[in-house]
């Protein structure tokens, strides 16, 4: 008998509930991704306080079936999407995540933040709280708390469980017509009066009790977004300032923001979230460092135009200023590493350190300008003095283990990887680490049945099979490893035939 991993018996009965085969295969498309807020009605109610819903949405859809299909989308996404994979960028971006989320009190769901490295102005939530921003939405915001301001709007899509609620009022729809506005959805992201066309071309009255749906769905994840924003300590008059802006780019621009084409900014929304955020006392907000250091990363990693980066870095940094101008110096030194100049870049990051010797991401920035600069002994004692301060770092940890990899050095690499799986879960990248670590130290079964780790974290379920079945006929396992082989191999092989399936 075939072995059945846990969850698929709930998720086929996912299956038989939502008795719809074609969206079914919709949702496991990441390009859909954007379109499921147009197949999400909801009723509007409350204040400010995130109501518990035990509605048709919990008896349809639970929060482990919002889970389970949020998890298989991400895999998709890390297969297909350009997912930023700089423990730096995923640092911020998941503490300025979670401290939204501590904010509230309601809710068991755990959330997943990441950057897609993608130079338009966007984010989205998924099942099981998987929130997605777009590098050009920090590279864009002009302020801490206009990040925050939508990435608290996406948090309430999640919280308020808007597709659980939306699958459960969408039963006795029309799937033709759920399929046509999805269709305009995803055509009016890249052409707004293309989509327009494609949703009119839908049956009139479901296509606009969809789209009306998507407005009230918009307004309530606004509301509990401004309040979330108070509470956490952000600009809750961020948020109306924000859509003012996108709704100023539409009008001047020939393509506007993407995050209009999902998420419409009309007067009436941005009238409203203004009357709400000035309910709260005015006071004025700070942007943390960590905001404009990981803004100027982003910015260095995603420009096609270096050198003309660099000449804004440099214009900036000549004009007069009280403020802490060290988003700016790192910047600029990461344009200089990326340009070649890595003399000039050393002596910037040199002084960053010396003024702030607390930031990790200088010294790593420091030590990879010195690998860019060929001398690799120097960037390896960098590295170790680095570990010595910051072992916790997984910044920290994966560019030294790469660093000694490249080196020839998969003792120590395996030793400092060990170290910190004890405290922390390892992602995609330190299984991609160890993989290769094991394998300069010649243990093959052990390097597939890490590289079959990375492949299944990246969206890969074939490759992570592949690299098992490969790691089976290895020798010299003990009882022990064979059978965690064999137990993962039964795994995966199932799910894969229920994705199959499907």
């Amino acid at each position: 008998m075939t072995a059945v991993p846990r969850g698929v018996e709930r998720r086929t009965s996912i299956k038989r509930r939502w008795n719809n085969r074609r969206l079914w295969q919709c949702v496991r498309r990441p390009l859909a991704i954007g379109a499921l807020w147009a197949l999400l009605p909801l009723a509007a109610g409350g204040q400010n306080e995130l109501p518990d819903f035990g509605d048709a949405a919990s008896a349809t859809f639970s929060r482990a079936d919002e889970r389970e299909i949020g998890a298989l989308i991400m895999r998709q996404i890390r297969a297909q999407l350009p997912v930023v994979n700089d423990p730096e960028i995923e640092s911020y971006i998941q503490n300025l995540g979670y401290a939204l989320v501590s904010s509230i009190s309601q809710g068991t769901t755990d959330f997943h933040f990441f950057v897609i490295a993608d130079t338009t102005i966007n984010a989205f939530a998924l099942p099981g709280g998987y929130i997605g921003i777009h590098s050009g939405l920090i590279t864009n915001t002009d302020s801490e708390s206009e990040l925050a301001s939508v990435m608290a709007h996406e948090i309430a899509h999640v919280t308020q469980r808007h597709i659980a609620r939306g699958i459960a009022a969408a039963e006795g729809t029309q799937y033709a017509t759920l399929l046509a506005v999805i269709a305009g959805i995803l055509i009016g992201t890249q052409n707004s009066q293309a989509g327009q066309a494609a949703i009119a071309g839908a049956s009139a009255a479901g296509a606009q009790s969809q789209l009306n749906f998507t407005r009230t769905n918009e307004k309530e994840a606004d509301r509990v977004g401004i309040a979330m924003l108070a509470k956490a300590g952000y600009d809750p008059r961020a948020m109306p300032t924000f859509f003012e802006k996108l709704d100023t780019a539409s009008r001047y621009y020939s393509r506007p923001p993407e995050f209009l084409s999902t998420h419409p900014v009309t007067t009436s929304r941005i009238a409203d979230s203004r009357g709400r955020a000035e309910q709260y006392p005015y006071k004025q907000y700070a942007d943390s460092i960590t905001f404009g250091l990981t803004r100027a990363k982003l910015r260095v990693l995603t420009t096609n135009n270096p050198a003309r980066l660099l000449a804004s870095y440099d214009a900036e940094l000549k004009e007069e200023g009280t403020g802490d101008r060290s988003p700016a110096l790192y910047g600029r030194a990461l344009v200089l590493t990326r340009l070649g100049k890595t003399e000039r870049a050393s002596k910037e990051l040199r002084k960053l350190i010396a003024a702030h010797p607390e930031r990790v991401r200088f010294r790593v920035a420091l030590a990879k300008q010195q690998l860019v600069s060929g001398d690799t002994e120097q960037a390896l004692a960098t590295y170790r003095n680095a570990y010595g301060l910051f072992p916790d770092s997984k910044q920290v940890v994966r560019a030294y283990v790469d660093a000694l990899l490249r080196n020839d050095e998969g003792d120590r690499a395996l030793v400092i990887l060990d170290d910190y799986s004890r405290l922390y879960a390892k992602d995609a990248a330190l299984y991609r680490l160890e993989a290769e670590a094991f394998r300069l130290n010649g243990k093959v079964m052990s390097s597939r049945m890490a590289l079959a780790e990375y492949y299944y974290r990246t969206g890969e379920l074939n490759g992570a099979i592949h690299q098992l079945q490969l790691a089976s006929n290895e020798p010299g396992g003990g009882f022990y490893q064979n059978s965690k082989l064999d137990a993962r191999l039964k795994e995966l092989k199932a799910e894969r035939d229920f994705l199959m399936r499907r």
